[in-house]
């Protein structure tokens, strides 16, 4: 086997950390890009009224989660297709990325159609009031023309960074973003079409994007020969490998959910408070989970390649950035939690309770940024089995916690804090030690096509 450990098999660490920094650095753009859309979005609504933003609120929430749940998508694709680079088989990993592509269509087209017609319970559902619920319902109904092309958006990313290429998905969403404001600003205060008009822009540029990503892909296809039409047993397998990853990811969406819901009993102010400090741990998360995207690109090829010293080396490095990335965030966030505090909460009250969440955060970052590089690891290595059972494991962990706060906590910035350190501490350690105990074993190392 070739090794690719910087001390043994003449690969320089530096070039490793090149390597690492050339796939993770443009993810780290894309995903960017990608909260730009409902921002853009939100900032042209703002003009319209309140009750518009309201809705797009709502609206923009249940996309946001069906995104989310469908990640897989992009995750299983780029394990899958860098597994069979790896191994010399390009036309099967272009053959791989066309079955999970086909996949994300068939999906977004039926996941379209049975939304829309529940588009107003579900606003309904998620607290949208009867004056806002029907700008909810329109912005709903109108983006979900652009769904399919949003899961084939995630599902032909995942191909390009199977291949190593993420500056490509970096380009095409930097375009959408730009494209999007200038749809909106014309559709909605250009030619009056108001929420729908946003929704319009932001679908048709969805649909745009997928279509560019799939010309790119299909350059490749036509190169190798590889096979574009339906392939439904290769669809199939694409599915069946993308639920363990579905399960795992919604362990993630419940631990959220309860931690919102917990937060919710600490008053207004704790809500607020929380709601902030969940958007910057949010934003932080990108910037190691970009690092999770180099680790499923490069572990991917390397098992494909047999090279299990590659493997290794991959995940002492990866994991030796994702926590120095957590570091160097937590420290700045933890001292500059205040001022952050400030600049979102101008009310005393909210001020103390968000400085006080922001400091746990801080703290928990360089935990957090190991889980989120082994977490990549386990997911290139295609071991989503494992990945589902741990997630479960780990939501056992946290559900008690989250529970004793509500029972036991006073309500106000105490608790607010119990919450945080239960969900960013023992929630986090708990995924930690789930995915160290794998990774430290042989089990997950898969080699071959």
């Amino acid at each position: 086997m070739r090794s690719g450990d910087g001390s043994r098999g003449g690969l320089k660490v530096g070039r490793r950390d090149a390597e690492i920094l050339r796939l993770a650095v443009p993810a780290l753009g894309a995903l960017v890009a990608e909260p730009l859309f409902l921002l853009a979005d939100s900032a042209i609504v703002a003009s319209l009224g309140t009750l518009p933003l309201a809705g797009l609120g709502v609206a923009g929430a249940l996309l946001a989660t069906a995104v989310s749940l469908f990640v897989f998508l992009a995750y299983g694709t780029t394990a899958a297709v860098a597994r069979r680079l790896g191994a010399g088989d390009l036309r099967g990993a272009l053959a791989q990325g066309v079955d999970g592509i086909w996949l994300a269509l068939l999906l977004g087209v039926a996941t379209a159609l049975v939304v829309a017609p529940l588009a107003g319970p579900l606003v309904t559902a998620l607290g949208a009031s009867p004056e806002a619920a029907p700008y909810a319902v329109t912005y709903l109904r109108v983006s979900l023309v652009g769904l399919p092309g949003m899961l084939v958006v995630l599902a032909a990313t995942g191909v390009l960074r199977g291949l190593q290429d993420t500056r490509t998905p970096l380009a095409v969403a930097a375009g959408g973003a730009a494209l999007n404001v200038a749809l909106s600003l014309l559709l909605v205060l250009g030619l009056g079409w108001g929420i729908a008009g946003s929704a319009a822009g932001t679908a048709a540029t969805q649909l745009l994007m997928a279509v560019v990503l799939v010309v790119v892909v299909a350059r490749g296809v036509r190169r190798t020969g590889a096979p574009v039409r339906l392939h439904p047993l290769g669809v199939l397998r694409s599915a069946r490998a993308g639920v363990p990853l579905l399960v795992r990811t919604l362990t993630l969406r419940v631990a959220l959910l309860v931690t919102t819901f917990v937060a919710a009993r600490q008053g207004d102010a704790g809500i607020a408070a929380h709601q902030v400090a969940m958007t910057v741990w949010t934003t932080t998360a990108l910037a190691l989970d970009a690092l999770a995207i180099a680790a499923q690109a490069l572990v991917g090829r390397a098992l494909g390649a047999a090279d299990v010293d590659g493997v290794r080396a991959v995940v002492r490095r990866t994991a030796q950035w994702g926590v120095a990335v957590g570091v160097v965030l937590g420290a700045a966030l933890a001292l500059a939690a205040p001022l952050v505090a400030g600049l979102f909460a101008p009310d005393e009250q909210v001020h103390r309770y968000l400085t006080a969440a922001l400091v746990v955060v801080g703290a928990s970052l360089p935990v957090a940024g190991w889980v989120f590089v082994l977490d990549g690891v386990l997911i290139g290595a295609g071991d989503g089995r494992y990945l589902a059972l741990a997630g479960g494991a780990t939501l056992l962990c946290y559900l008690p916690c989250a529970l004793a706060v509500l029972a036991l906590a006073p309500a106000g910035r105490a608790g607010l804090v119990w919450l945080w350190i239960s969900f960013a501490g023992v929630y986090t350690l708990a995924r930690l030690a789930t995915l160290v105990h794998r990774v430290r074993t042989d089990r997950w190392v898969v080699v071959g096509a």
